[in-house]
């Protein structure tokens, strides 16, 4: 049995304007309804927009060939934009990158800083470092005696404070008190001057009675021991 073997089509165009118009139509309908399987076997969205010789416009679409085309353009502008970066965002990439190289340096500057990593280092490099490090001190000496001065300062200025307000209430209790300051209202300059004018008199007074005191402690010691040794004898 010969099997019969199909003659191959060459594809061109058709001469005939009536059969060009008839396979024109039989081949849309079969586009359209291949378009219509699609779309239903697989839930896709399917649009198919043909025009014809004569400038005729035929379409189809599962849901709605605008919206087909418009989300195409979407899709279509957006795989551009993203195959080509924007200015904007090479900029922030390039910022990136560097600040990245940035931040690994200084994180192993530090790291040596901190006594690591110091084998890869020669001698010129290890002196650098070194450089470095006596420099990063000096401005923390520096810092730290700025501190101190300015607590210093801090203290002064709460003395200052705490004079005046203890003159404000000395002041307020003469106001108070009608003029008449007591030893303990008075300025300790003027309460050493008050008391410091006889003070040669008191002194005297104080070594006469002092003298006084041991003369009659003497006396009544001596009585003392006749009137015991009378006691012992019997005498009268």
């Amino acid at each position: 049995m010969v099997k019969m073997m199909r003659k191959k089509i060459k594809i061109k165009k058709i001469d005939c304007l009536p059969a060009r118009q008839v396979t024109f139509s039989k081949r849309r309908r079969g586009i359209f309804k291949k378009a219509a399987e699609l779309s239903v076997l697989c839930e896709s969205k399917v649009a198919v927009v043909i025009f014809s010789a004569t400038g005729k416009l035929f379409d189809y679409s599962s849901s709605s060939t605008k919206d087909v085309i418009e989300r195409y353009k979407a899709h279509t502008n957006g795989v551009e934009k993203s195959d080509e970066p924007s200015v904007e965002l090479q900029l922030e990439n390039e910022n990136h990158i560097g600040l990245s190289k940035e931040l690994e340096e200084k994180s192993h500057q530090l790291r040596q800083m901190k006594a690591e990593d110091l084998e890869e280092l020669n001698f010129d490099e290890l002196q650098k470092l070194e450089q470095l490090v006596d420099a990063s001190l000096g401005r923390v000496i520096e810092t730290k005696e700025e501190l101190r001065m300015s607590e210093i300062m801090a203290l002064e200025r709460k003395g200052a404070e705490l004079v005046e307000a203890n003159n404000q209430l000395r002041q307020t209790m003469v106001m108070l008190s009608g003029g008449n300051t007591g030893p303990e209202l008075m300025e300790p300059e003027r309460l050493n001057n008050n008391t410091g004018g006889g003070g040669e008199e008191e002194g005297m007074s104080t070594e006469s009675a002092i003298s006084t005191t041991c003369n009659s402690a003497h006396s009544l010691g001596d009585d003392s021991d006749n009137v015991t040794l009378s006691l012992k004898l019997g005498l009268p």
